[in-house]
C-alpha cells in the first residue's frame, strides 16, 4: 500500500485511524477533526469494552467508530493511519490494502502537520516529554498565542465535562492550526527523525525502549535541526550531546546554566523555587524576530485579568517580583505539581516559551496555574488515612522521580507496578532493578503483576517474576502476584494510616480505573 501525501490543509480529507484510542492516536484524531477532516477509526480496546468513556468522547467530537474487523474501510479515498504497533494482519489494514487506500504511519501524518506549522516546538527526551508539552501549551494558551498542542497525556487544564480526554488542543488563531504547534516527539520507534522543530527541547537521555548509542544519535540529530535548543544540562547525557552546539539555552536544577533553579521548597503536591536567568539574556544570541510573536494580538482581557489576579495575589502573599542582580535576574516560581523533576520540566518549558517571545515574568505567572497531567503523580483520593496516587512511571528514571518525590515526606509506600511490556522488561532489567533497589526502603512493599498484554506477537524472555527475584535477592520486599486484581487486594489489605498506595505503569488506560477501585476498597475497609 503506497504512502499517502498530506496537503497543506486536511479539511475535507478522509482519515481512518487504526488504534484510534491509543495515547498517540486519540489526540491526533482530535486535531484532525478540529481542522475539518473527516475522521473515522477502530480500536481493539473498543471491541473489548475497555474504557468506554474514552471512545464516547471521540464520538462526541463527530468521529465515527467501527469494529476492528475491516468493515469501516469502504473507499479508496480513505487514508489509513496506524501506529508502528499495528500489524499488517489486522483486518482494517488488510481491507485498506485490498481497496488500494493510501497509508500513513501516525508519525508520518503528525510530523507532516508539525513541520508545516509556522512555529513547530518539539519536546524530546526519555522522561518528562508530556509534562513539558503540557506546560508549554498552557503558557502559550494563557498568553493568547492559541497553540495547537499534541500530547500523550490528558492535560488537566484543558479537561472539561464535555472534553474529559483533553490530550490535544486545536489552535485556530493564525493560518492552519494557530500560531504554534507544540508536540512531544517519540524516540521509541525512531520516528523522532521525521520532525523538524524550530524550538527543540531536549529534557534527558536514558535507557528505555532503545540502547543508549541509538538514543544519542536520534536526539543529537533532532537537536541539530532546530534554530533554538533548550537543553537540560543537569542530565549528563544531554549536556554531552549539546556540548558543541552554539544555539543552545542551557537549563539546570541547582547547577550552572543560562536558566537555573535554586532554593527549592518542596511540598507534598507542589514545589517552589527561584528561577535565576543569566544576563545578558541567553535568548538574544539567536532568537529571530519571527519567533517572538510580535505581530500576534495580546492576550484576551480574560487571560490578562487572570494573570494579573494571580500576580496581585502573590504580591499580597509577599512573593517577590523580578529582582535583578549583577549578571542575573531572579523570579520566584510556585508550581502546583510536586518534585525536583518537575522543577527541571518547568525550567525547560519557561525557556522554550521565552524563546518564542513570551516575557519571563508572564511565563512564570502562567506556569503557576498549570495543574498537571492525568496519571502523572495524580492524587486519586484518601481513605482511612491512606493516600492513593496514580502514576505513569514505567522506566527507571520515571520511577526514580516518583519515589524520590514520595520519600521526601514520611509514610510507607505500597506500590503496584505493572510493567508496560515484555520487551521493555528485557531492555531495562538491570537499570530497573538498580533504580528500585536504591529507592525501596525496608518498610516499603512492591508488587508486580504480569506485564500488560493487549495481543500480538511477543517474546516473554524476561517476566515480572524475574524482576521480583532480582529485588528479593537484593533484600527488598518485592512480590510477584500474576493477577492484577489480586495484587491490588494485597496492597489494600496491607495498608494502614499514613501509607501511600501508588499505582504505576504505562500503555494501559485501565490502571486509572484500578487506582479508583483501590480507593473504594479502602473506603469499604473502613
Amino acid at each position: 500500500m503506497a504512502n499517502g501525501n498530506i496537503s497543506e490543509t486536511v479539511q475535507g480529507q478522509r482519515f481512518f485511524l487504526v488504534g484510534i484510542g491509543g495515547s498517540g492516536m486519540l489526540p491526533l484524531a482530535t486535531i484532525l477533526a478540529g481542522r475539518g477532516a473527516i475522521v473515522e477509526g477502530s480500536d481493539r480496546g473498543l471491541d473489548q469494552g475497555r474504557v468506554p468513556a474514552k471512545f464516547d468522547s471521540l464520538i462526541a467530537r463527530g468521529i465515527r467508530l467501527h469494529p476492528q474487523d475491516g468493515s469501516g474501510i469502504v473507499s479508496a479515498d480513505q487514508t489509513g493511519v496506524a501506529s508502528a504497533a499495528v500489524e499488517d494482519t489486522v483486518a482494517d489494514i488488510v481491507a485498506a490494502t485490498r481497496l488500494g487506500c493510501a497509508r500513513m504511519s501516525r508519525a508520518e501524518l503528525l510530523s507532516a502537520l508539525f513541520n508545516a506549522s509556522e512555529l513547530p516546538i518539539g519536546i524530546a527526551g526519555t522522561s518528562g516529554k508530556s509534562t513539558v508539552t503540557g506546560m508549554i501549551g498552557w503558557i502559550l494558551h494563557a498568553a493568547g498565542r492559541d497553540p495547537t498542542v499534541m500530547n500523550g497525556a490528558v492535560m488537566k487544564n484543558f479537561a472539561a465535562p464535555d472534553a474529559p480526554f483533553a490530550s490535544a488542543l486545536v489552535g485556530a488563531n493564525r493560518k492552519e492550526g494557530g500560531d504554534a504547534f507544540v508536540s512531544e516527539v517519540d524516540e521509541s520507534d525512531g520516528s523522532i527523525a521525521r520532525y523538524v522543530p524550530r524550538v527543540a527541547v531536549l529534557n534527558n537521555v536514558s535507557l528505555d525502549h532503545k540502547g543508549l548509542d541509538e538514543l544519542r544519535r536520534l536526539f543529537a540529530d533532532f537537536a541539530g535541526k532546530a534554530e533554538v535548543v533548550i537543553a537540560n544540562v543537569g542530565d549528563a547525557e544531554t549536556a554531552a550531546l549539546v556540548a558543541g552546539m552554539a544555539n543552545v539555552v542551557r537549563v539546570a536544577v541547582e547547577a550552572e546554566a543560562d536558566l537555573r533553579a535554586e532554593n527549592l521548597v518542596p511540598e507534598p503536591f507542589a514545589i517552589g523555587f527561584d528561577l535565576v536567568i543569566a544576563t545578558p539574556s541567553p535568548f538574544g544570541r539567536f532568537a529571530p524576530s519571527s519567533l517572538d510573536g510580535s505581530d500576534m494580538p495580546p492576550a484576551c482581557p480574560e487571560q490578562r485579568g487572570a494573570l494579573f489576579t494571580r500576580r496581585a495575589q502573590r504580591e499580597r502573599e509577599g512573593a517577590p517580583e523580578a529582582r535583578k542582580g549583577e549578571g542575573e535576574t531572579r523570579l520566584r516560581v510556585q508550581l502546583a505539581v510536586p518534585g525536583r523533576h518537575n522543577v527541571a520540566n518547568a525550567l525547560a518549558a519557561i525557556a522554550a516559551v521565552v524563546a518564542a517571545g513570551i516575557p519571563p515574568e508572564q511565563a512564570v505567572e502562567a506556569i503557576g496555574g498549570f495543574t498537571g497531567l492525568r496519571r502523572r503523580f495524580d492524587f486519586v483520593g484518601e481513605a482511612g488515612g491512606v493516600a492513593v496516587i496514580d502514576d505513569f512511571g514505567h522506566n527507571p528514571d520515571k520511577i526514580a522521580a516518583t519515589l524520590d518525590t514520595l520519600h521526601a515526606f514520611p509514610g510507607r509506600l505500597r506500590i503496584l507496578f505493572q510493567p508496560h511490556g515484555y520487551g521493555p522488561l528485557k531492555v531495562m532489567r538491570r537499570e530497573l532493578v538498580e533504580s528500585l533497589t536504591q529507592r525501596l526502603r525496608p518498610d516499603d512493599i512492591l508488587v508486580l503483576p504480569d506485564p500488560v498484554y493487549h495481543g500480538g506477537t511477543v517474546t516473554r524472555e524476561v517476566t515480572s517474576a524475574d524482576i521480583v527475584a532480582d529485588l528479593t535477592a537484593a533484600g527488598r520486599d518485592a512480590r510477584h502476584v500474576a493477577n492484577r486484581a489480586e495484587a491490588a487486594a494485597l496492597l489494600v489489605a496491607e495498608a494502614r494510616p499514613g501509607d501511600r498506595i501508588v499505582v504505576m505503569g504505562a500503555r494501559d488506560d485501565t490502571l486509572s480505573l484500578l487506582a479508583a477501585e483501590m480507593l473504594e476498597s479502602l473506603r469499604a475497609k473502613g
